[in-house]
């Protein structure tokens, strides 16, 4: 390679570096999407001075806007990444689109602006998604992305759900001032970081140059591109081969299916049951988004402030137990994880109906449930993308020339990142209409079916088919 070797080579090559930068990565997009929600309609109101009875059709729209624009440019932003030899590229390319979207924010004065201004958070946040978990694949390999993917899923739900409330609190106090200052705060952090980051492929070339040594990267990648540690050397190579033959990709593909690989390998139930384990994910932690504070301020007469102090009850299991069970999972595979977290969560889910009106022992009842249901999100964290990663995998390696050098794994997240957008979408829609209409108790008996449902899809299609289900 021409040129001098970069400084600080070591430590912007580290593991923890690069896995900390997509964590602040993604919490910084989930982050000022949740700051700005609570002053939009002031935005609306102060600034481009719309009547009172077009409000919350505008903040739905903007609201809208973000989701639209991350469903639909998610697929786009996994080809590109797969096309481009490099994943810092594009993912400060997102962060430019963040930060032109928290400008327009912070200083437009139609609505026009505001829409384009969230259209580009919707762009930046299926970048950073697409990319980021790309990059961490990249960088732990798939025998430890779930307790990666746990540790930073625990960390940037804090964002997800705290945001608003400091949002509204900051607002009060300090205005847009206030709100933004804090949004630029973290867009500096998070800039400098994708800066500095240096890809593990590109420090080996490095390492190779200095020291004549083989390219380690890439021949560990190559070891654990199938999930197993290496005892695989000890299978038979013929039931090795007849395994790949199932992943084979026959010739003869339309121009479409060249150009986006991933649509062949859609066609696997797995694949299909890995990203509804995603979409359901979304949609809980949506659905509880939407319904904690309307429900809190019907039961205890909860203010904004109040209301949001109840999700640490929900985030705090998260937190603490997500690396926990990312491991789990990376040591005994996604299936019991799917299938037990999913399946503990229907009868916690049917319990949140115990809540009633009163002081504080029914508000230490509803916390302690919220906790249950924080320990069930915790669970189901990981399998979806150690799943989806391992199915794609085994076609990868089983077609290495259809897929191209860097393989699908861009496209792949970027198909994941499309379908929790939707599910963030989706889930506080419907969960607010149920709510409206059955009751919250009924409501969250709804989600418990669609859990049930997802365990039992989980038994049969996660981790492959079980033993007395299989042809004999």
């Amino acid at each position: 390679m021409a040129g001098s070797k970069p400084i600080g080579l070591a430590w912007r090559s580290n593991t923890l570096f690069i896995v900390s930068t997509v964590g602040i990565g993604l919490f910084t997009d989930l982050f000022l999407y949740g700051l700005v929600v609570p002053i939009l309609p002031f935005i609306l109101r102060d600034r481009v001075s719309l009547p009172e009875d077009q409000i919350q059709t505008y903040v739905s729209a903007l609201l809208a806007a973000y989701a639209g624009a991350s469903v639909l440019f998610s697929p786009p932003a996994g080809v590109i990444a797969d096309k481009t030899s490099s994943r810092q590229a594009p993912f400060l390319l997102g962060l430019v689109a963040l930060l032109a979207a928290t400008l327009m924010l912070f200083l437009g004065q139609s609505v026009p602006v505001l829409i384009l201004a969230r259209v580009l958070q919707g762009v930046s946040g299926a970048v950073v998604w697409t990319i980021g978990l790309a990059l961490l694949l990249d960088t732990v390999g798939p025998a430890n992305l779930g307790k990666t993917v746990g540790s930073i899923f625990g960390f940037i739900s804090i964002g997800e759900l705290a945001a608003p409330v400091l949002g509204g609190v900051v607002y009060k106090k300090a205005g847009y001032p206030g709100v933004f200052g804090i949004g630029f705060a973290i867009l500096a952090i998070d800039f400098i970081m994708r800066l500095l980051l240096i890809e593990k492929k590109t420090a080996a070339k490095w390492e190779k140059q200095d020291n004549g040594t083989e390219d380690n990267t890439n021949r560990q990648d190559d070891d654990t591109a199938t999930g197993e540690d290496g005892d695989d050397n000890e299978e038979e190579p013929l039931l090795r081969k007849k395994e790949e033959d199932n992943y084979k990709v026959p010739d003869g593909q339309s121009k479409v299916v060249r150009s986006f690989p991933i649509l062949y390998i859609l066609k696997d139930p797995r694949l299909l049951v890995a990203l509804l384990l995603a979409f359901n994910q979304a949609t809980l932690l949506a659905t509880y988004d939407a319904t904690i504070p309307t429900e809190a301020e019907e039961l205890f007469g909860f203010d904004s402030l109040k209301s949001g102090l109840l999700f640490i009850a929900l985030v705090l299991p998260y937190l603490l137990l997500g690396p926990v069970a990312g491991w789990l999972v990376d040591r005994y595979g996604p299936k019991p994880a799917a299938v037990l977290g999913f399946g503990y969560l229907v009868p916690v889910l049917i319990l949140l109906r115990l809540a009633r009106p009163g002081g504080t022992p029914e508000i230490v009842l509803f916390c302690a449930l919220l906790s249950l249901c924080g320990l069930g999100m915790a669970v189901i964290g990981s399998p979806s993308i150690v799943e989806a990663s391992y199915v794609v995998s085994q076609y990868n390696n089983a077609n290495p020339e259809f897929f191209g050098e860097q393989g699908p794994y861009a496209q792949l997240y970027g198909i994941n990142s499309m379908v929790f957008s939707f599910g963030l979408t989706v889930g506080p829609l419907v969960s607010g209409l149920l709510r409206d209409r059955i009751g919250y108790g009924n409501m969250n008996a709804v989600v418990a079916g669609l859990c049930l449902v997802t365990a039992v899809l989980s038994v049969i299609y996660v981790g492959g088919k079980p033993n007395f289900l299989r042809r004999k």
